[in-house]
């Protein structure tokens, strides 16, 4: 009977309001993003002390990381491969060689190669992999 009479009852609620994002400037970030780079392993601590995410802070770290530029810099990438049959693949040799190939082959089978390799014999080691 008690819970019928607290049903008509009027409960007061209270709104109470999260407030809104904040807004960092790019000074600010910038230094929060310094003070974690000033000890090792200061990620966590550092994004404590400012009331922020790590995530948020590594997304600012990332964004204030200089940029890798010039001829020197070498950067890695996936490229798309497709293999065809040896009579299909013409050699270009205007194109200069330069660099090293990666060939995966399972999990556990990686053929590494300069850019110069002879293909014929190129063809006949990925032959011998591929009956394995």
């Amino acid at each position: 009977m008690d819970g019928h009479k607290r049903s008509t009852q009027i409960e007061r609620l209270e709104v109470v309001e999260t407030g809104r994002r904040r807004r960092w400037s790019d000074d600010e970030k910038l230094r929060i993003v310094l003070e974690s780079l000033e000890a090792p392993r200061a990620i966590s601590s550092t994004a404590r002390r400012h009331g922020i995410s790590r995530s948020l802070l590594m997304t600012w770290r990332r964004s204030f990381r200089p940029e890798p530029a010039g001829p020197d810099v070498k950067q890695t990438s996936f490229v798309r491969a497709m293999v065809a049959a040896a009579e299909t693949v013409a050699a270009d040799a205007s194109a200069p060689a330069s660099g090293h190939m990666v060939i995966e082959i399972g999990k556990d089978r990686r053929v590494i190669v300069d850019a110069g390799v002879d293909a014929a014999a190129l063809e006949r080691v990925l032959r011998v992999l591929e009956r394995r």
